[in-house]
């Protein structure tokens, strides 16, 4: 068994990373009226290369028209396609901590495809109570419920030493896609796709920025407090 992070179609993960990002601007140049786009343009707004974002969009399969773009419509419904948001998939959450209940919170993923339906953890203060709408249930219904709904989708948001537990019931019951926030790498069947979000590395990547910077520039990095 090996952690798996499937990328669909082939397409690159950096390029899926960036899809959502040019989602958010074809909306927003369909709510102004305009119903075609240039990679340069989309370059622009989003301070990206240009030349990226021709590569990116060609992974959609769509051919621009030389000098006039893409057509934005088209280019949203191909977009939504590859990444699963045309359909909405049912997920469960485990672990009603501040994590999740904040996951529970997030209005834009259901325009994202995903509809957290139901929320689980073992913590007898946090069973039953309700977190935006949704009541706790008890970790041990679970597999049950999993099965009876048929969801496939599992939210992880638990402390790291109880992740491999929740992704084995996870995968037990019928779970095929987990989505993990928990600081661990998962370990699980070649068929089920894990895509782990590392917090820690993304604090790191920032705090190391922001040491070169300020010992580049060392007299605007500091500012007192009477400033």
């Amino acid at each position: 068994m090996s952690p798996r992070n499937d990328e669909p179609r082939g397409i690159p993960a950096p390029t899926l990373r960036r899809f959502p990002a040019y989602l958010s601007q074809l909306f927003r140049l369909q709510e102004e009226g305009r119903d075609v786009v240039s990679s340069t343009h989309l370059g622009k707004r989003l301070m990206l290369d240009p030349v990226q974002v021709r590569k990116d969009l060609e992974c959609t399969g769509l051919v621009g028209r030389p000098k006039v773009g893409h057509s934005v419509p088209k280019l949203i419904e191909a977009i939504e396609s590859i990444l699963g948001w045309n359909r909405v998939n049912e997920a469960f959450l485990v672990g009603a901590g501040n994590l999740g209940a904040a996951l529970l919170g997030y209005p834009r993923f259901k325009q994202s495809g995903l509809d957290i339906v139901a929320a689980f953890d073992e913590a007898p203060e946090k069973v039953g109570s309700e977190i935006h709408g949704k009541t706790v249930l008890p970790l041990k219904k679970l597999a049950n419920l999993t099965r009876r709904m048929g969801v496939k989708v599992g939210i992880i948001a638990v402390p790291a030493d109880h992740a491999q537990a929740v992704a084995d019931l996870m995968v037990e019951a019928g779970i095929l896609a987990i989505w993990n926030f928990a600081p661990v790498t998962l370990r699980v069947p070649e068929e089920v796709i894990v895509q782990t979000e590392d917090l820690y590395s993304g604090l790191a990547i920032l705090t190391q920025k922001l040491a070169v910077r300020l010992r580049e520039e060392p007299s605007k990095g500091v500012r007192h407090a009477h400033e």
